[in-house]
């Protein structure tokens, strides 16, 4: 009886619960939809229309700006669309290069030109396909020496190769494949003119024996000379980029973002001897001048202006009513030379070449480096507070007129000698010279770092190259004098006498020395260990 009264009154109470929690639930999600929907104050939900053609919104990067609104990037597949195909481009054009030499050859490891790595014995470097007949451009320090050359392609085919011609001055080489009639993907030059601080661009090489590598970074620097070219006639106007660059890399392409070639990545400065993003390529048009001449002549038919020249300083520009500290100051003529026949002067400074301005004697060197003997160049000058134009015609450079007056090769100090005064200014009251350490089977002199060695090299140990001789290892390795020696095998070096026993001790086949110089960098250099 009870069950029967109560059950009718149960069933209300359930309905008026139900009811009520639907009511709140409802009122629940309301109030959520509105606050996830709401428009920013002052404004109205913009309309969104689907795209078919771009992937669903949680898949593409969103940016909000600064009116608050949202806006979604292009999707990734688009954003990497470029540089997907730059390197399919370019990679297929690019080479990897292994050299066979002679034992006693020290010119063949891939070095980077001195600021080379662990492995500077190694024969490799890279190269890049100029045409179809096989000609490739490569590094002078990549096959110097060489008596044998194999080139693997991008797609594992490999050939045989001869070098045609090699370019101490610049450290450009060709070589030409044995290819027959296999058909080959070639690189397009671009303007190295057109280049500017900040553009974007990609290297190709083989680091490490990692073959079709691709880095990417931005050009850093425009016209660096840093002094890695020890020809007496080095022509130094590299671009300096950031993208990674290591040994192996020497000979590779340095491309823009149309994937036309810009450079040839030659060195890299590193306390490692690996990449610390300062890599320097040879400029395209340098290259293409170079590479022209190396095809038609195994040679370059270099013109010279006949001067001597110097960076003009500020004190200079203030005297010579210059508005700025620019150009190039002529320093000497030689009698008879081109400059001199065109008629410029000692104390000139030269602003332009062919229209193309010029502040540093490396970017006038490079400039002038791109014309062949017998064209004539507009040369622009300023003199007595005016600017004026020459037209110059370029000599060759063996012109008997330059005989005499060009650059004697640079010379390797045998020994100390004690009849000649000391190059350092005698100060009252200096301790003496440290004393000699010499290594007469490594053709080397050393001594311990002075207080005024300290003060130019920033070092507080080391040992300093006081002297190499003619035909040592040191000299046939490179090594020159007027540095500081700070590491022996990756061993840290305190002294001469350390590194003296260092080395008299040395039982392998080569021992890596890495130095200092004035500038702050550091260079590596590989000494055969002299046999007994």
């Amino acid at each position: 009886m009870s069950r029967t009264t109560k059950l009718p009154q149960n069933r209300t109470l359930l309905s008026v619960l139900v009811a009520t929690s639907l009511v709140l639930v409802g009122l629940l999600l309301g109030i959520l939809i509105m606050l996830s929907v709401r428009p920013p104050q002052g404004q109205l939900l913009p309309q969104v229309v689907a795209d078919p053609a771009l992937p669903p919104v949680a898949e593409r990067p969103v940016t909000a700006t600064d009116s608050g609104e949202v806006e979604v990037a292009t999707d990734i597949a688009t954003l990497n669309q470029p540089s997907r195909e730059i390197a399919a481009l370019v990679t297929p054009t690019v080479v990897f290069i292994e050299v066979q030499a002679s034992s006693e050859d020290e010119g063949m490891s891939d070095w980077f030109h001195g600021f080379g790595g662990p492995h500077a014995r190694q024969s490799v470097g890279s190269g890049v396909i100029l045409n179809e007949e096989g000609y490739v451009v490569t590094n002078h320090h990549v096959i110097e020496g060489a008596q044998s050359i194999r080139v693997t392609l991008d797609d594992k085919r490999q050939f045989e190769a001869a070098v045609i011609g090699s370019d101490p001055s610049t450290d450009l080489a060709v070589i030409r494949l044995d290819h027959g009639d296999a058909p080959l993907s070639t690189s397009r030059f671009g303007d190295s003119d057109e280049v500017r601080v900040g553009d974007w661009v990609m290297a190709v090489g083989n680091p490490f024996r990692l073959t079709s590598t691709v880095t990417t970074g931005i050009v850093s620097a425009l016209g660096r000379d840093v002094n890695i070219i020890e020809d007496p006639a080095g022509i130094e106007d590299f671009i300096q980029t950031d993208a990674s660059i290591n040994p192996g890399n020497s000979g590779g392409a340095l491309v823009d973002l149309s994937g036309a070639l810009i450079g040839i990545n030659t060195a890299i400065a590193t306390d490692t001897g690996v990449s610390e993003g300062y890599g320097f390529a040879v400029p395209a048009n340098l290259v293409q001048r170079v590479t022209a001449d190396l095809m038609a002549y195994g040679e370059v038919r270099r013109g010279l202006l006949g001067i001597e020249i110097r960076p003009v300083l500020a004190s200079q520009a203030e005297d010579l009513s210059l508005d700025r500290v620019s150009g190039v100051l002529v320093h000497q003529i030689a009698s008879g030379g081109a400059a001199d026949l065109a008629g410029l002067e000692s104390g000139d400074v030269i602003l332009a070449v062919q229209d193309v301005t010029v502040d540093a004697p490396n970017a006038l060197q490079s400039v002038v480096a791109r014309y062949a003997p017998g064209q004539t160049l507009s040369v622009d000058v300023w003199r007595d507070a005016r600017r004026w134009r020459f037209s110059v015609t370029l000599k060759d450079s063996n012109d008997p007129v330059y005989n005499a007056w060009r650059t004697p090769p640079r010379l390797q100090e045998l020994e100390p000698d004690p009849a000649l005064p000391n190059p350092r200014e005698e100060r009252d009251g200096e301790p003496e010279a440290p004393p000699v350490v010499s290594l007469d089977a490594w053709g080397l002199g050393l001594r311990n770092l002075d207080t005024q060695d300290q003060d130019d090299f920033g070092l507080d140990t080391g040992a300093y190259v006081l002297f190499t001789q003619n035909g040592g290892p040191a000299f046939q390795a490179g090594l020159p004098r007027d540095m500081v020696i700070t590491y022996l095998d990756g061993e840290a070096v305190a002294s001469a006498e350390e590194a003296q026993r260092y080395l008299e001790g040395a039982t392998d086949a080569t021992v890596l020395v890495r130095v200092q110089r004035r500038d702050g960098l550091t260079a590596f250099y590989e000494l055969m260990v002299p046999q007994d």
